[in-house]
């Protein structure tokens, strides 16, 4: 007669594979790959990854945001220090910048590039805004609206030079 520990083993065993299928099985994927076919040209590309900006090279992923954008987005936040930056995923993401005329007030930004086309809908920014209290301390403070708005307004604009630069003729 086989023991309570056993046949509890063999049971954790076998749940554990049922798990595992079924796991393994969630990763399929019926769509069809995804193409850059028909799109406008990423245009400026940080990495290289797109040739003539239609097909990814090699085993490399592409690039699914705009380079346009992309550049654009760098060229304007050059002046913050910049804590990470995904091509793949889109998103840029500052380091606390303090204004040496202000420097009790810093502020921290994130921009999310959404599309792989030159759109004002394919952008997204962030602002955190943070003061010193008088003991030292660092606490949230509210930004303006229209601050996040003029800054995506300067990241197009900067986009659109950088194309149209890229403008043969």
């Amino acid at each position: 007669m086989p023991s309570e520990t056993g046949v509890l083993k063999k049971s954790l065993r076998a749940g554990l594979a049922i798990v595992a299928a079924a796991s393994l099985g969630a990763c399929a994927s019926n769509r069809e790959p995804r193409t850059f076919e028909g799109r406008e040209p990423a245009g400026f590309n940080p990495l290289g990854v797109f040739d003539g900006g239609s097909r990814p090279q090699g085993d490399r992923p592409a690039i699914s945001v705009n380079g346009y954008l992309w550049r654009a987005a760098l060229d304007t936040l050059s002046f913050m220090p910049l804590a990470s930056a995904d091509p793949y995923g889109g998103v840029i993401i500052t380091d606390w910048y303090v204004n040496p005329e202000k420097p009790d007030e810093r502020f921290k930004a994130t921009v999310y590039i959404l599309d792989s086309r030159l759109r004002a809908d394919g952008l997204n920014v962030a602002l955190f805004r943070q003061v010193r209290d008088p003991s030292g301390a660092w606490s949230d403070a509210q930004v303006n609206a229209q601050t996040e708005i003029d800054l995506e307004n300067a990241i197009l604009t900067r986009a659109r030079q950088v194309r149209l630069s890229d403008v043969p003729g």
